[in-house]
């Protein structure tokens, strides 16, 4: 099916250790999970590579006789128009110093990550997820202004990691058309047990828009 736009991103941080969303101080937001929005400008772009690994073939009696599937670890090569300075630091592993100094961990966080889309008659959602994984910031071109503004936007590339829940694969795709798709029950699968927050506006959490 043919797919149209980038609705939202979602974003948390997941205890390594129980598995569970990391919330308030530890996490991205008191309830541990970060839509993207248009106070923040929203996100541009998610480029999902290495989908579908080539399987490693078997030849016998001279001949191709089975291929060996492999599983999917895929990457999201994204961009993000302005991510909050502390959101961008906790999901790249960046430790503060307490005095406005940040510097990266060589242990990085385990980062849960959905990239919304939609159907091509914008009737339903479909959800690309990925439960766990790392996120890296491999350059910054920082040039100076012209006449025109040169801004620097977000670009994360996310690894995506083996999700116990998933056979060890590394992404899950929800379709919102289905029978029995739940957005609640799928963002509290994806992001460690995620339970909401009451609506508290802003470049918070929730579960609105489907």
């Amino acid at each position: 099916m043919t797919i149209v736009g980038l609705k939202k991103s979602y974003l948390g941080l997941i205890d390594k250790a129980t598995g569970k969303i990391l919330t308030g101080e530890n996490g991205l937001t008191t309830d541990g999970l970060y839509m993207s929005n248009p106070k923040d400008l929203g996100t541009a772009s998610a480029n999902i590579t290495n989908i579908a690994a080539a399987g490693t073939q078997k030849f016998g009696d001279n001949g191709l006789v089975d291929v060996v599937s492999s599983k999917s670890f895929p990457q999201v090569a994204a961009v993000w128009n302005n991510l909050p300075f502390v959101i961008k630091a906790k999901i790249k592993g960046e430790k503060s110093d307490g005095k406005g100094g940040y510097v990266q961990s060589q242990d990085l966080p385990q980062v849960a990550l959905i990239i919304e889309s939609e159907s091509i008659d914008r009737s339903h959602s479909i959800f690309y997820a990925f439960g766990n994984g790392q996120v890296t910031e491999t350059a910054l071109n920082i040039q100076t202004d012209n006449a025109a503004q040169n801004r620097v936007e977000d670009a994360l590339t996310y690894q995506s990691m083996a999700f116990e829940a998933w056979n060890n694969q590394g992404m899950k795709i929800f379709n919102a058309a289905d029978t029995g798709f739940d957005k609640t029950a799928m963002l509290k699968e994806v992001m460690g047990g995620y339970t909401a927050s009451a609506p508290s506006g802003g470049s918070g959490s929730g579960t609105s828009g489907q």
